[in-house]
């Protein structure tokens, strides 16, 4: 099964660019392409969250008329610029696996041998996230419901720190509550996420988490306890799941951007 992760698409209005520099629609619409042209083609795209930039109708109607295109089934979450009510409103015709209030919170196992459960861990109005309660003991109960399935969580803000400061503030809150609960199911392969605009993996709560890069600008790996705030138009890239039983889960890293080649060497 493949199962290509893509986020942060900061989707715009039409004609307007993402912080003025990053025309963030096409950018998304060349995403597309590139899954198309994919062979084999994945048999699923996760969006782990961010879809707009600022959650408004206008964004919400460009998003949708380019994910229409998608000739492969999706799933999709909100990130913390996104905004929740908006996003359900959007999207639950289209993908009636949302629920039709709270937290988007829901769990798919009809897509092939890897369950893909969604934890939707923003929180209405601010930047950071949180694993309460409440979101811990639905993820319990969601796992132990499929214990011998192999399963990938996704979710928008990673549970840990990065080293980069003006990333941490913004991490999910209530790492602990919820590594206690994965650690108890080591049928998840992974955990994976959005918001950072990078790749970067983690052994974390008995499992690997790993982190999308965005379509549009990839955020500095500025390691300095005082960095400020950079992004790059850096090659925008997706992750690429690929699960085999003999060898599990495997996640490969896909510019999007086309390269040299092939040439007839390996």
């Amino acid at each position: 099964m493949l199962i290509a992760q893509i986020s942060d698409p900061h989707v715009r209005p039409e004609g307007v660019l993402y912080k003025g520099v990053a025309p963030s629609n096409r950018m998304l619409e060349a995403a597309i392409a590139r899954l198309h042209g994919l062979d084999p083609r994945p048999d699923l795209v996760l969006l782990t969250g961010d879809l707009t930039e600022e959650g408004l109708p206008a964004e919400y109607a460009a998003a949708a008329a380019i994910l229409a295109r998608l000739e492969i089934p999706l799933l999709l979450q909100p990130g913390n610029h996104d905004e929740r009510e908006a996003f359900r409103a959007t999207f639950a015709a289209a993908h009636p696996y949302l629920p039709p209030a709270g937290p988007l919170h829901y769990a798919i196992g009809d897509r092939g041998p890897v369950r893909v459960v969604a934890l939707d861990v923003t929180l209405p109005g601010l930047h950071h996230g949180d694993v309460d309660d409440a979101a811990a003991d639905w993820l319990a109960d969601t796992l132990a419901a499929d214990p011998g399935r192999p399963t990938i969580v996704m979710m928008h803000q990673p549970p840990v720190e990065v080293g980069v400061p003006y990333l941490d503030l913004y991490r999910c809150h209530g790492a602990d509550r919820m590594a206690a609960v994965v650690a108890r199911h080591p049928n998840v392969e992974r955990v994976v996420c959005g918001h950072v605009h990078r790749v970067f993996q983690l052994r974390w709560a008995g499992t690997l988490l790993v982190t999308a890069p965005s379509t549009v600008t990839q955020i500095a790996l500025a390691l300095r306890p005082d960095a400020e705030p950079a992004s790059y138009l850096d090659p925008p890239a997706f992750l690429l799941h690929h699960w085999r039983p003999e060898a599990g889960l495997i996640t490969h890293y896909c510019p999007i951007d086309a390269a040299p080649g092939p040439f007839p060497f390996a």
